[in-house]
């Protein structure tokens, strides 16, 4: 079985698609998912849809990419919505400065506010990085964001950011993008990353994996990404599934089934 360790089910492109979604995950043996809080005026609509199967979980968060007219979440806030058996994270949070200029003191202290608020409620970091892994890491460290660790999402960057990710106890998602005849760079990264700190992810609607490339992403297409690192590392398929699965289960250990917790 697989698991999408990022997406994001109540965009409306997903909505739209009603239950053939959740067949498609069904079709192609993806048992559980977590969608992926981008704004903290749409978390109500991310926790119904984990509030709506029993193999869906969700986080809280807001993304660095959104402006907020109102006011910056505070930790009181994100700890409120985080007090919920079905939010599993913190996020997604970190710093994109693809984007954006400078003056961004806004971002990278809400980035430090969501790790706060993580290493409150002892509940793992999803972590979003474009053009600012210096940066990332340098307020991970600050802020101690190794104490309840987390994911690097949808990870684009360099061996040598990947190594330091590793160091600081967080785990390597690798997304659609892995697939990409043009993502050399980020395949070596694939196969050095260790089997048992390694997720998968769709951050679907976007980055459909190849076959899919350029169509809508699904939840049930994180099974392509799966299938392509397990040709690249030159490993069964099983081994994939089974070593991200459990990698998911032990990062995201309030969604861990009660199966699992006994054995833990």
């Amino acid at each position: 079985m697989f698991i999408d360790s990022h997406c994001h089910l109540d965009f409306p492109e997903l909505l739209a698609e009603g239950e053939s979604v959740f067949a498609l995950m069904t079709a192609n043996q993806v048992s559980h998912a977590l969608t992926i809080s981008t704004t903290l005026k749409s978390f109500p609509n991310v926790l119904a849809v984990a509030e709506s199967r029993t193999n869906l979980w969700c986080s809280v968060g807001v993304h660095p990419d959104e402006r907020v007219d109102d006011h910056e979440p505070t930790v009181e806030e994100l700890l409120k919505m985080a007090d919920h058996p079905k939010v599993v994270a913190i996020g997604e949070t970190g710093l994109d400065y693809y984007r954006l200029a400078e003056p961004l003191d806004w971002q990278r202290e809400r980035f430090r506010t969501h790790i706060r608020a993580a290493r409150t409620c002892k509940k793992p970091l999803v972590i979003h990085t474009r053009s600012s892994s210096a940066d990332t890491l340098r307020l991970m460290r600050e802020e101690n964001a190794t104490e309840v660790g987390g994911v690097m999402h949808c990870f684009t960057e360099s061996q040598d950011v990947a190594r330091a990710s590793l160091d600081l106890g967080f785990y390597i998602s690798l997304s659609g993008i892995v697939t990409f005849k043009s993502a050399k760079d980020l395949q070596e990264v694939a196969k050095m990353v260790p089997l048992d700190r390694m997720l998968i992810e769709t951050d679907s609607p976007y980055l459909a994996p190849t076959p899919h490339r350029g169509k809508m992403n699904q939840p049930g297409y994180v099974r392509h990404v799966g299938e392509f690192i397990a040709q690249l590392r030159g490993i069964p398929l099983e081994s994939i599934a089974e070593a991200t699965t459990a990698n998911f289960f032990r990062l995201f250990e309030h969604a861990r089934p009660r199966d699992i917790q006994a054995k833990t």
